[in-house]
């Protein structure tokens, strides 16, 4: 056999034990009389123990051997002269008999470290080599161990894991669709799931009453740290239930979670409505480790002479306690930063409550120090604050507002990425408005249903921005890990929802017609929702990216550079689905 015991496993206890190990050679010391090995599998690292004196031949084979090649050793456990305690096999080597290579190996473009000198770039090209590493083999442990302790709890409340299909309809609402074209059907073509949200709810008409699924999903979108092209969901649905079932099942699952995988207990999540959220924090998914909540100050600002702000839709800011002491330079810094584009700030207003009470402010010319202390007053500003101001149009200033509150928390390490701070967003607005189409279109998806006290609303449509809808997200330190809805289970609800957004009879039949069909035949009330696994798992590691939690992720272009994709295909593929691109390739 290759071995009898893996890397990671022998102790003080098997001093005087003939073994068989096999792995990779992680380094090699040379000290002349003696050459020592790090051996490295998946569980850990063996030291190995060469001696010149009693075995000359197998020192100097050894002594040839370059990292990363693919050893097995027989040999006998002994205790290390020299122990380290930074590993759990430090307290043994293995002094060896016999020594196989059974592959040898180019020196690998960067180190297989922890800390590793390999670029980004580099190790997604090589990312076979990448996931050699600790850190990203203990993301993927973290990702599988969390996957069998859902699966588990799930299943202890009768949810029941059934596949969907992954080719499937394309429909027009939501991000892009990837499609696939049809050979055998020509000109037609399906297109991967963006989430299996019809065919979940298909289930529930089905009489499966709890169901989930870990599953791919794939959306043609830009991405950034916390999205890929393809993606998994935790996707569950429920009948027979309402929003506060919904919120207890699965708020249960995630502290479970939390307990198992990080001993941290939690009490009751708390409860935000997206309103609150948008006033007090200027975006959906606030991160509540800190505080600076937004602090409306129009009503003590304005009728100073100050233009910007008397003509200004609104004027916020935040207090950053204990920063009265920031310099010229550190101010000229957050200037620059809400100016950045991304940001889509004009300017910065800042007024310093100095130690011995007097004010320092940006518009000094303006405001006296009795105004100056007004207006600290609404902040609940003291002697040592910071305070931040922006103003505007009321919703480019709240989200500018937001990532400078952000910046703040991270300049002054609030973000603890060891502190969790859960909680759930709540009454979503059912439609938004845009205004490059100048139409509402859902905030979730059509099957999202209004609260039963704005139905109504659907009847008007100048008072359609009034409707909140029965969905959900949970957030956990600024990330939306999940969200979800009640869903519409009435066929004329689901009816007069299309004919809000703007289809007709017709297309909502073609696209939506075989759910409507099935809601004729007895669909149960139901509800659900939809947990990012990869983003999950970054959260529970403290980290913002997901790529290290998929073992072969794309980069920002969505390309995977390792395996050369996307890439052209041969024309005699092309032609089989009857597609032409010798046109489009003329005009390139």
């Amino acid at each position: 056999m290759y071995r009898t015991c893996t890397c990671g496993e022998l102790n003080i206890a098997h001093v005087g034990k003939e073994v068989t190990l096999s792995g990779w050679l992680q380094r090699s010391r040379d000290l002349g009389g003696m050459t020592f090995i790090d051996l490295r599998d998946r569980y850990g690292i063996t030291q190995l123990v060469f001696n010149m004196e009693t075995n000359a031949e197998l020192c100097e084979k050894a002594r040839k051997l370059g990292r990363e090649y693919v050893l097995q050793v027989k040999g006998l456990v002994a205790e290390r002269s020299s122990k380290n305690n930074k590993i759990p096999t430090g307290e043994i080597e293995i002094i060896v008999s016999e020594l196989t290579v059974l592959n040898s190996a180019k020196v690998p473009p960067f180190t297989i470290e922890d800390n590793s000198d390999g670029g980004d770039d580099l190790r997604m090209r090589y990312r076979y080599l990448d996931l050699r590493r600790n850190p990203i083999r203990k993301n993927l442990e973290l990702r599988h161990n969390m996957s069998i302790l859902i699966r588990n709890y799930l299943n202890t409340l009768n949810f029941i894991e059934i596949e969907t299909p992954f080719l499937i309809k394309s429909t027009p609402e939501g991000a892009r669709d990837f499609v696939v074209p049809s050979r055998m059907n020509p000109g037609e073509f399906y297109a991967l799931p963006q989430s299996p949200q019809q065919y979940k709810q298909l289930l529930m008409v089905s009489g499966f009453d709890r169901y989930f699924q870990i599953v791919r999903c794939f959306r043609d979108e830009d991405l950034r740290a916390d999205r890929q092209p393809e993606f998994t969901q935790i996707d569950c649905e429920m009948s027979f239930v309402e929003q506060e079932d919904v919120l207890n099942t699965f708020e249960s699952l995630v502290k479970f979670l939390f307990k198992e995988l990080k001993n941290i207990e939690f009490d009751s999540f708390p409860r935000m409505s997206y309103a609150d959220a948008m006033k007090y924090y200027g975006c959906d998914k606030p991160d509540t480790r800190f505080g600076m909540k937004f602090v409306e100050i129009n009503d003590v600002a304005k009728g100073k002479g100050f233009g910007i702000f008397d003509n200004a839709n609104l004027i916020a800011g935040i207090n950053a306690e204990g920063c009265a002491e920031y310099t010229r330079k550190q101010l000229d810094e957050l200037t620059d930063f809400v100016k950045r584009p991304q940001v889509g700030a004009t300017g910065l207003v800042y007024i310093k409550y100095n130690a011995d009470g007097s004010f320092k402010s940006s518009v000094d010319k303006f405001y006296s120090q009795d105004d100056l202390k007004v207006i600290a007053n609404a902040f609940e500003a003291k002697p040592g604050d910071l305070m931040l101001v922006l103003c505007g149009d009321e919703d480019k200033t709240r989200k500018a507002l937001c990532e400078l509150r952000l910046e703040m928390g991270t300049r002054l390490g609030l973000r603890d990425n060891t502190k969790f701070s859960p909680l759930w967003v709540v009454d979503f607005p059912l439609l938004e408005w845009d205004e490059e189409t100048q139409r509402f279109y859902a905030k979730h998806h059509p099957f999202t249903s209004p609260k039963p006290e704005d139905e109504n609303f659907l009847d008007t449509p100048a008072e359609w921005g009034k409707i909140r809808a029965n969905a959900y997200d949970m957030v956990i330190n600024g990330v939306e890990v999940g969200g979800g809805s009640i869903r519409i289970h009435d066929r004329d609800l689901q009816n007069k929802m299309f004919h809000t957004l703007g289809f007709s009879d017709e297309e909502a039949q073609n696209q939506f017609g075989f759910l409507m069909n099935a809601f004729e035949y007895g669909a149960p009330p139901h509800g659900g929702l939809a947990f990012g696994f990869d983003r999950m798992c970054a959260v529970f590691s403290g980290v913002d990216s997901i790529r290290d939690f998929i073992a072969f992720p794309k980069n920002n272009s969505g390309r995977d550079v390792m395996s050369g994709s996307p890439s052209p295909i041969a024309q005699a593929q092309l032609d089989e689905l009857f597609i032409d691109l010798r046109e489009i390739n003329t005009e390139k």
